[in-house]
């Protein structure tokens, strides 16, 4: 704007507006967007710094820091650790000594927290609860075996002829299960000779054992046994055939007092194979018949068995 003085000179005012345009600009979120991702990662080291172990820490801080320093000023603290590549490979220098990282221990904590450590290398892991089943199961089957052996005691006195007939019943509990032997006495015998027609004796005692085997949830397996005289037959019927027939007999009588046939396991004829009294084949004691309550776990299935603290046939008195 201009206005003319009273002399007639020009008099020019120059009117400077002042602004703040540059206040308005983009420039300062660059710096904040910086300072926040700075912050970001601050807080993020700090996070991981805190979920990490004292090994990781350690790998971490080894990975970093190299276990030895080169002596010389040639490149040995470079990419190349001191080595040169060639044509025939990689020139290691005789003044420096090449470094070896630390292998990171593999991570053990997730992302929430949990550990990931593998629990079949760590021993202070909680137990496994298969095989605590196992073992609750296992003992309560040595339960169910003591019971049955304390019921076949007092079945047994309650019996007409208790007296004679409680040497005929021989009881052990084995690692295959509960082993229940019916034996011939001397002057007593539990089949006739040559024959799998049981005595009328003989099926009450059978009757009896099955009365308590037939609350019980094993598995059975029964055997028949003979002694080692031969007998003539024009047939060829052997100890091996009426050892079979008095076993498939005994199972007969099981099912009849009311065991079910699924737990019936095998029925096998042993012949003179396998004496109850080794050092005299032909005792009247070796002629028997085997029912064995079946263990559900057995020696080699996860939990190892104990030895039972008696394993020798007793009879019941």
């Amino acid at each position: 704007m201009a206005d003319k003085a009273e002399g007639g000179a020009t008099i020019v005012i120059k009117r400077i507006k002042k602004g703040h345009a540059a206040a308005h600009g983009g420039a300062w979120k660059v710096a904040y967007a910086d300072f926040v991702t700075a912050m970001m990662a601050f807080f993020l080291l700090l996070w991981l710094l805190n979920a990490v172990t004292e090994e990781q820490l350690s790998g971490i801080s080894d990975y970093f820091a190299p276990t030895t320093v080169s002596s010389s000023k040639s490149g040995a603290g470079g990419v190349l650790g001191g080595q040169s590549i060639a044509v025939d490979g990689a020139a290691v220098s005789d003044k420096s000594t090449p470094t070896a990282p630390t292998t990171l221990p593999p991570p053990t904590i997730g992302s929430g927290g949990q550990d990931l450590t593998d629990p079949k290398e760590n021993p202070n892991t909680t137990e496994d609860p298969t095989a605590s089943a196992k073992q609750d199961a296992q003992q309560q089957e040595e339960e169910q075996f003591q019971e049955a052996m304390d019921k076949l005691q007092e079945a047994i006195q309650n019996m007409p002829d208790a007296q004679m007939l409680q040497k005929s019943l021989l009881v052990d509990n084995t690692l295959e299960g509960l082993r229940i032997q019916i034996v011939d006495q001397e002057g007593l015998a539990m089949f006739p000779s040559g024959s799998s027609q049981m005595f009328q004796h003989t099926k009450k005692i059978i009757e009896t054992v099955s009365k308590i085997v037939e609350t019980m949830p094993q598995k059975i397996s029964i055997s028949g046994h003979t002694d080692s005289t031969q007998f003539a037959d024009q047939t060829g019927y052997t100890n091996w055939e009426l050892s079979a027939d008095r076993a498939l007999a005994s199972r007969r009588v099981l099912l009849a007092t009311g065991v079910n046939p699924e737990r019936i396991d095998r029925v096998v004829g042993k012949a003179d194979t396998d004496p109850l009294l080794k050092d005299d084949p032909k005792a009247a004691r070796n002629r028997r018949i085997a029912i064995v309550m079946l263990r559900e776990f057995k020696p080699g299935e996860g939990v190892p068995l104990e030895q039972p603290q008696d394993t020798t046939p007793f009879a019941l008195q």
